[in-house]
């Protein structure tokens, strides 16, 4: 397997991220198409073991969170990153805009309900950064969400700051209680993602993913940047860092992804509870026995 340090890609807190420096692409760190399958495989294994550790030893879980805009690649990752995951030790979540119940609750209410449960792998594609993305490219949305209005801060810059700082408190404490999180932003460049867009309108089968709408919300890439950049640095830390994927080349992208998580998992201080090879012994002779055997 190809070395190289995820380190890289990681931010949490000590280095500032800047949309415009950080690059879209990078060196391929496969040699070819067998390469990948072969390098993603055995990360799958190594994560699946991981994984199955840290379900027999029921302290920690985990929480991956995906973000990005539009046909950076979030639906496809998942898909072939977690593909050797035992699926009953997996939750998956994909977050729309908030729905009537949601909205008559606070910002959070919603990603409590799907948090996993110790010993599983829980994964947000889009999640509560939303609620400091795309309602900061919208502040009119913020109307919906019945707040009153006397609580609200009368300059736009405190309330988001306010709202970094939930979220990091939100995030802490999931970590002192056993989940720490990965979060995964997938950096793609605006001309990159107007090429896959066309591709799924010229495919019959995926032009439902896109609307007018969708192209509408392109008009807002600068704000999107930017609404990233100061997102990623008020919310990078120690416990729970970013990862800014490069994610103009998809099969580097998984590849980077499944790399950090296998790391990650394998760092978890967890293990197989002790066994009694006297009791394994006794219970063997009881199944034995049971199918007429001595």
């Amino acid at each position: 397997m190809k070395k190289f340090n995820t380190n890289t890609f990681r931010y949490d807190g000590k280095k500032p991220f800047s949309a415009n420096a950080t690059p879209t692409l990078v060196e391929p760190f496969y040699t070819d198409e067998a390469d990948l399958d072969r390098q993603l495989d055995e990360l799958a294994e190594r994560m699946d073991q991981a994984q199955n550790r840290m379900h027999a030893d029921e302290h920690y879980g985990m929480l991956v969170v995906f973000q990005a805009m539009d046909a950076a690649g979030k639906d496809s990752s998942i898909r072939r990153v977690f593909k050797g995951v035992n699926p009953s030790r997996f939750q998956m979540a994909p977050f729309k805009k908030p729905a009537e119940e949601d909205l008559k609750h606070d910002f959070l209410w919603r990603f409590w309900q799907e948090l996993p449960e110790r010993g599983n792998i829980g994964v947000f594609n889009r999640s509560y950064y939303e609620e400091v993305l795309a309602l900061r490219v919208h502040p009119e949305r913020l109307k919906q969400q019945l707040i009153p209005e006397n609580l609200l801060p009368t300059n736009d810059q405190t309330l988001w700051k306010q709202r970094f700082g939930d979220i990091v408190h939100f995030e802490d404490y999931l970590f002192r209680n056993g989940f720490p999180i990965v979060k995964f932003y997938l950096h793609v460049v605006k001309e990159e993602q107007g090429k896959r867009l066309i591709a799924r309108l010229e495919d019959t089968e995926k032009q439902w993913k896109l609307s007018e709408n969708d192209l509408e919300e392109r008009e807002f890439w600068p704000e999107y940047m930017q609404a990233y950049e100061d997102t990623i640095n008020a919310t990078a830390t120690r416990q729970n860092p970013w990862y800014v994927i490069p994610s103009d080349d998809r099969d580097n992208q998984q590849l980077i992804i499944a790399r950090i998580l296998t790391d990650v998992l394998e760092s978890l201080p967890v293990s197989f509870p002790k066994t009694d090879e006297k009791e394994a012994q006794k219970l063997i002779r009881q199944i034995k026995k049971q199918d007429g055997g001595k």
